[in-house]
């Protein structure tokens, strides 16, 4: 069961976000295992024995695509169902005065959707002089939207995005990211997410930015 509507992020939770774009990689041998080095996407993997499911970190970078304009492309949900192919529907509403995200997710046949109830932040940081980006997300549990028949409730979710300029004119992306999507979903399918979902996902990132100013 989700916890009821949290108070939001805590200053910590940015910071550690921002510190995330200064770590040398996770160690070999260590806990976090290199799951991908291609395209100037590195992904590790840290498995969770507690669930079975695996927390990833994506260190990547997107050229071309300024921080924040990669913010404001991150944030912009009506945006996103034009270029992100797997979104079913995903819309912002406030309950109780608190601004949430439903969001559903097309899952390849024979597979259920997922969709998720969370919230989720935007701040511009200033870590000594540095402007970073960071965007906090996590599920939440609220009433007013009940689980829909035929669909998944993930019912936990968490990530972290931290962006900042690569020192060119693009950026420097530090993603943290976790899910249960529940339901049985085979191992393939997981793994095939993860090894070339998110670079195909910050690839079309990538093309939404360049096709923003357009848009808007």
């Amino acid at each position: 069961m989700a916890a009821p509507l949290p108070p939001g992020f805590s200053e910590e939770q940015f910071r550690a976000a921002c510190r995330e774009l200064d770590q040398p990689a996770p160690a070999t041998g260590g806990p976090w295992q290199l799951l991908v080095d291609s395209m100037g996407v590195r992904i590790y993997r840290l498995y969770d024995e507690q669930s079975g499911l695996y927390e990833y970190k994506i260190f990547g970078g997107l050229a071309d695509c300024p921080p924040k304009l990669c913010a404001d492309v991150y944030m912009d949900l009506d945006f996103r169902k034009q270029w992100d192919q797997y979104v079913k529907e995903l819309y912002e509403k406030t309950y109780d005065g608190e601004k949430v995200i439903y969001w559903e997710v097309k899952y390849p046949f024979p597979l259920s959707n997922r969709d998720y109830v969370y919230i989720r932040e935007c701040r511009e940081m200033d870590v000594d002089g540095r402007k970073i980006w960071v965007v906090l997300a996590q599920s939440v549990s609220v009433p007013q939207c009940p689980e829909k028949p035929g669909v998944i409730r993930v019912k936990s979710y968490k990530q972290s995005l931290a962006i900042e300029s690569d020192g060119k004119t693009g950026s420097k992306v530090y993603m943290y990211y976790f899910d249960n999507p529940g339901g049985m979903i085979p191992s393939w399918l997981v793994n095939w997410a993860a090894k070339s979902g998110v670079p195909t996902f910050l690839k079309d990132m990538q093309k939404a930015c360049r096709n923003y100013s357009k848009s808007t």
